[in-house]
């Protein structure tokens, strides 16, 4: 299966501070792959470069089949991203943010793609309410719909369901589920949210200080640290305890 994301000795560096250190992976296409590890393990920096927002210090990605380095806008037009860190213009109300970012697209039909997602999100409450006047949770459905308007191959999502309720957040994983089965994008998933690992992702990365240290899927992990539950090999990881292979 040809890879939608290639990654090899990928490093960022900010004077002193190492933060992304020598790290390689590969996403196959239609995957989803959890991108885990503590605050300041590199997660968002390595998003930030596969986005092309940071240009790395060292290294290759190549993402879509295009070398980010050369030929980035071709993967561009096909990538998307959401953060519930990233804030919206917030004096624009949500339906004129889903026009700016339709038409930096060229999204076609933009309209009928903008009332498809406030029907799949249950956003037509919001749509003319300006985006700085909405809830933690209003403004994380919101940016998951800024995402996929231009249905992308690639989504990076960065802590898609932060501040969402247990039953807005279900019907988010719902969501994606179905946008994945239905059209084959995929996957990169930044989440501290164990459990939502678990339910969505074929493969794991570890991430600690900068660095891969462990990878697989999630019942390979559960395995190797003999756990229930990706929650305590995460806390094994962070607290360098030592995987118990068996």
């Amino acid at each position: 299966m040809e890879d939608a994301i290639h990654v090899e000795s990928l490093t960022k560096r900010y004077r002193e501070t190492l933060a992304v250190d020598d790290i390689s992976f590969r996403v196959r296409r239609g995957e989803t792959v959890g991108l885990l590890g503590g605050n300041g393990a590199g997660k968002t920096t390595t998003i930030a470069m596969l986005l092309a927002l940071l240009v790395p210090t060292s290294g290759r990605i190549t993402v879509l089949g295009q070398d980010m380095a050369k030929d980035r806008f071709a993967a561009l037009a096909k990538m998307n991203f959401s953060s519930p860190y990233v804030a919206l213009p917030q004096r624009l109300t949500v339906i004129q943010n889903l026009r700016v970012y339709g038409n930096l697209y060229s999204v076609p039909q933009l309209e009928r793609r903008i009332r498809e997602l406030a029907d799949e999100l249950d956003l037509h409450g919001l749509l003319d309410r300006p985006a700085g006047r909405l809830s933690a949770g209003q403004k994380t459905r919101v940016a998951l719909a800024k995402s996929l308007i231009n249905r992308p191959e690639l989504l990076l999502l960065d802590e898609p369901t932060s501040s969402l309720d247990p039953d807005t957040g279900d019907m988010v994983r719902t969501w994606l589920e179905h946008y994945r089965a239905e059209s084959g994008c995929t996957v990169l998933l930044a989440s501290h949210n164990m459990a939502e690992v678990e339910r969505l992702c074929s493969h794991v990365l570890m991430m600690k200080q900068g660095r891969i240290v462990d990878r697989g899927t999630p019942d390979e992990l559960l395995a190797r640290y003999n756990r229930v539950d990706l929650e305590e090999v995460f806390l094994d990881i962070a607290r360098d305890r030592q995987a118990e292979i068996a």
